[in-house]
């Protein structure tokens, strides 16, 4: 049964390098489609080249919050590429635990993304640490957004306030180990879950210790379905429907060449 990694870099050249094909090879085999997103220019360009040429990979543009003082506006001129592979706006957000951009330069780039997804038409994935009070109030102020609170590990209080805004909530390798957040994990509603990997980051029991790769989504699948006592394949599919719902990849692609 096809499952669905909603969160990858294996495209970003800073993290893979020849191994890339490799990686994806090993997804494919896994019968796994991912959706390769962008942190930064270079990225989000990366992104589109490797979804261009690889069928069962798709792509999100956008600009890290902990690169965001390097400049933003370029972005959007990567939508001019007439490509149906580009599935949404992300990772964006707000990341208040590291501050390596300053935050009213976080703030700004988060606002004008969130206005070129809202004229697009797509989907957000986002990263939020320690900024949810800043993250909501600009949340709110774009009507119809539709997205997915990447990595999730805040409180219930956050996880209420984002599915009352019908957001989707990613879980992944942090999830298999993280004893202290399980509760909240468990209450996630399945029909609001996408698994994802975030390769090469957060490695899932039982490959810690290893580079992640989007192969392991479906021992995170297996890890839920354990914690919920239901089957493996009930939460495959039921995140797959989500992720094809959010994004929308399911449509014929059209991809041309990128340079």
């Amino acid at each position: 049964m096809k499952v669905i990694d909603s969160h990858c870099h294996i495209h970003d050249s800073e993290f893979y390098g020849d191994d890339r094909e490799q990686v994806y090879e090993r997804a494919v085999q896994s019968d796994v489609d991912i959706i390769c997103i962008g942190t930064n220019q270079q990225s989000s360009l990366e992104a589109l080249q490797f979804a261009a040429s690889h069928d069962r990979a798709w792509a999100t543009i956008g600009v890290h919050p902990h690169d965001s003082k390097d400049g933003w506006g370029e972005i959007a001129s990567l939508l001019n590429a007439d490509i149906s592979k580009i599935v949404g706006i992300g990772e964006i957000g707000l990341d208040y635990c590291y501050d390596n951009s300053p935050r009213q330069t976080q703030v700004a780039a988060l606002e004008a993304q969130l206005q070129l997804a809202v004229d697009n038409n797509l989907p957000v994935s986002f990263h939020v640490r320690e900024a949810y009070d800043d993250f909501w109030s600009i949340f709110d102020n774009f009507p119809g957004l539709r997205g997915v609170l990447h990595s999730y590990t805040d409180d219930s209080d956050n996880l209420e306030r984002a599915l009352s805004r019908g957001l989707y909530i990613g879980v992944n390798g942090i999830s298999t180990f993280a004893r202290d957040k399980q509760a909240v994990f468990n209450m996630i509603p399945l029909d609001k879950m996408l698994l994802e990997t975030d390769a090469p980051f957060l490695t899932p029991v039982p490959f810690r210790g290893k580079v992640n790769e989007p192969a392991y989504v479906r021992n995170i699948a297996e890890y839920h379905g354990s914690q919920r006592d239901i089957s493996t394949d009930e939460i495959i599919k039921q995140t797959t429907i989500n992720a094809q719902t959010l994004f929308g990849f399911t449509k014929t692609d059209r991809a041309k060449n990128i340079t």
